[in-house]
């Protein structure tokens, strides 16, 4: 089955339809990832995009039951440029094109994804569209022009209504804005009590639960989208320890005065380098965002930067001077390897552990 990939500009690309039969709008950007395309198409980062994989071979060791970061996956599409029809795996539950049929998501193979993402680069994120070759060119391209996507991504990713993920240690408070599952292991690998609340919820709410520390997690879209939370987050400072990962950090950053841009093409993939200042450490992270914090705005009276992109020099962390919170772009929860940032978790225990002594 032939399908179409249509940029904004008129570029575009023929391939071999897989996965579900849908046409689809979405914003079109490359992960550089070389593994982990479950947890990519699964991660609600990716809400409303169309991911194109640079790696050349996709879907090769199948879909299992182990690597979800979420159920149910809200990203438009999936552009490769060889699409592994068989899955070789002992942990293969199903192909990658029976997951995106089931999820209701198409797929696009044969594609030049060099080219494609030498375009992103050159000329950014972009509107797209995948559709089924039946069509004319004049009438898809038309459509994909009016399009209009959607600014309201966390409200559609985060859960509706609290629930619980006990353990026998701290409290924490998780506010989802786009959840990823492994965030979750981590506090639960060090028996935290979790309770999981919508990204709208006020900082009275949060406070009447008397939480050891609260997680701001990473999420979709523009964080000047959700100004509730960035309200809330000023209610809380201060009053209980905070850790925020990638939207999470974005807002916190918001919420003590700083301002955030959209990035060309952003960070996305497995490999990027990021140091910290104080010690010179460098942990290879995984990384999905497309806005970043604008380091001219810091306010060195609230903030201190702590980490940096080793590339291109953005900011990765953040620190506030006088409460006990703390922020990062990248997720220190996905575990890309050599040199893993899991670690945070513990800062973020310790954090909650010193804060319980002096109050």
């Amino acid at each position: 089955m032939k399908r179409w990939l249509i940029l904004e500009d008129g570029t575009y690309f023929e391939g071999e339809g897989f996965g579900a039969e849908v046409n689809v709008f979405g914003e079109i950007v490359f992960t550089t990832s070389m593994t982990g395309y479950q947890e990519t198409i699964t991660d609600q980062s990716f809400n409303g995009q169309i991911i194109t994989f640079t790696y050349p071979m996709v879907g090769n060791y199948g879909v299992n039951r182990d690597d979800y970061e979420s159920i149910a996956p809200t990203c438009k599409g999936v552009v490769v440029k060889e699409h592994a029809r068989r899955a070789s795996n002992w942990r293969n539950q199903m192909t990658l094109d029976e997951f995106l049929t089931r999820k209701e998501i198409p797929g696009i193979s044969g594609i030049d994804t060099r080219a494609l993402t030498r375009k992103i680069r050159e000329h950014g994120t972009m509107k797209a569209s995948i559709v089924d070759s039946g069509d004319t060119f004049e009438h898809a391209y038309d459509q994909l022009k009016a399009a209009v996507l959607p600014t309201n991504q966390v409200e559609q990713v985060s859960t509706a209504k609290p629930y619980p993920s006990p353990g026998t240690g701290h409290n924490v408070v998780v506010i989802d804005f786009g959840l990823k599952h492994s965030i979750m292991r981590e506090l639960s690998k060090r028996n935290c009590n979790l309770t999981v609340l919508p990204y709208n919820t006020t900082a009275e709410e949060i406070l009447e639960l008397s939480p050891d520390g609260v997680m701001l997690t990473n999420g979709p879209g523009d964080p000047k989208s959700v100004p509730e939370a960035i309200e809330m987050i000023r209610n809380i400072q201060g009053k209980v320890p905070i850790f925020g990962i990638c939207l999470g950090h974005q807002l916190f950053a918001l919420a003590n005065g700083a301002d955030t841009y959209k990035m060309k093409f952003g960070h996305r993939g497995l490999n990027h380098p990021v140091r910290e200042i104080a010690t010179g450490r460098i942990d290879f992270t995984s990384q999905n965002h497309g806005f970043a914090v604008d380091e001219q705005s810091i306010d060195p009276e609230n903030l201190i930067v702590t980490h940096v992109e080793v590339n291109d020099e953005t900011i990765e962390g953040v620190r506030h001077r006088r409460y006990p919170a703390f922020s990062v772009q990248y997720h220190p929860d996905a575990a890309p390897g050599p040199h893993d940032a899991a670690h945070l978790f513990d800062e973020f225990l310790e954090m909650m552990v010193a804060w319980k002594e002096q109050n």
